[in-house]
């Protein structure tokens, strides 16, 4: 038996503030981004909002020993509890899953720059490096953080008790784990479930991994599907967090369903010329008949090639209004899928259309594709 599975908790933090409405407000009127040029010129970011951390992650000690992004993360999540009415049910937290999609964590950029800078004049460069490392180390035997303690913190700040599970790779951890949440729903392996990620754009260690692959946009903003003449990302500071449950679990507790999440689907081309818009219109045909006027949200990277074909295969949507996920708010790498199925629901939630579908093309790896319908 295939269980429906609905959405009954959104959490969304970036550039644009918190919660359903600023972001299903800014997706109606298409508001103009929030974007920093200067700070780490010439790469544009979109910043994250001061966020009142008070309110989700009262203890100033579990503040502390969290980087940006997890501190992000564990609040995007709080919100998606309070919005699904959860944050108090022990009942429903001692069974509640968590799949969180993460990077490899934010590096110390001050041991970083210490070891690099000693290395230049060390008499014996090896000696020197396997003793700093040594000494430098984080207590968790990596000089970044663990991907894992994004999971771990939900569960300490929010009193989780339930299994928990990370993926990591790039914007294709993101569309698994939503995937893979809603399979184990839709299959009866589990009830409900929270799923999400997070990603602090604002690290200069992560714009120069991109900046090797040539994959940043230098310069001013522009839209995702119009960088032609300057392709690249705009990466941006964002957290979403979903609570899903099945359909008949949401009404026995008489939650508020936001949206019902009808088919999460996803596969891996090869990346010749083509592949990525053959795939990504194998992945819509897989979804099923798309009604005319649907909503349609890409997390379109805005890399050379893989953008205009993905803007290819969203073409071929009946009448379909195509938004980038990235115009507003940047591209949140691991967090992209969930950012962008959060922003169709906040959408949807809003009566701002009946239908809606999340398509997403990572910049070098996956493809991903999501169907939701307004209840």
């Amino acid at each position: 038996m295939k269980h429906g599975v609905v959405i009954t908790g959104i959490g969304l933090a970036s550039s644009l503030g918190e919660g359903i409405d600023t972001h299903a407000d800014a997706l109606a009127a298409m508001a103009a981004p929030v974007v920093d040029a200067t700070s780490f010129a010439p790469y544009p970011v979109h910043p994250l909002k001061a966020l009142e951390l008070d309110r989700q992650i009262p203890k100033k000690s579990d503040q502390r020993q969290m980087e940006p992004w997890q501190r992000l993360g564990v609040y995007a999540a709080g919100l998606a509890l309070d919005g699904a009415g959860l944050k108090d049910d022990a009942a429903a937290k001692a069974v509640l899953q968590v799949i969180v999609a993460a990077g490899g964590g934010e590096r110390d950029h001050a041991v970083d720059s210490a070891i690099l800078t000693g290395l230049r004049g060390a008499n014996a460069p090896g000696a020197f490096l396997n003793e700093r490392l040594m000494g430098d180390l984080r207590p968790t035997l990596f000089l970044a953080q663990l991907s894992n303690l994004l999971a771990g913190n939900i569960g300490i700040v929010h009193g989780i008790t339930g299994a928990s599970r990370t993926f990591m790779g790039e914007e294709q951890a993101g569309v698994d784990a939503v995937r893979t949440a809603h399979a184990r729903i839709a299959a009866g392996q589990a009830e409900i479930m929270l799923v999400g990620g997070s990603y602090n754009a604002e690290r200069q260690d992560m714009l120069l991994l991109f900046e090797l692959g040539g994959y940043l946009r230098k310069g001013d903003f522009a839209p995702v599907f119009e960088r032609q003449a300057a392709p690249g990302l705009i990466t941006g500071s964002a957290s979403a967090f979903l609570v899903l449950e099945s359909a008949e679990r949401a009404a026995a507790r008489g939650a508020t369903v936001l949206a019902r999440l009808d088919a999460v689907v996803a596969t891996r081309s090869k990346r010749q010329p083509g592949a990525v818009e053959a795939a990504l219109r194998g992945l819509l045909a897989d979804l099923g008949p798309i009604a005319p006027g649907a909503l349609a949200v890409s997390a379109a990277t805005g890399v050379a090639g893989i953008t205009a074909e993905e803007a290819a295969a969203l073409a071929t949507l009946p009448q379909a209004r195509r938004v980038a996920a990235g115009d507003l708010l940047g591209h949140a790498v691991e967090a992209a899928f969930p950012v962008s199925v959060a922003l169709a629901a906040a959408a949807l939630s809003k009566g701002q259309a009946r239908e809606a579908v999340v398509t997403g093309a990572g910049h070098w790896r996956g493809e991903g594709a999501a169907r939701l319908v307004a209840l």
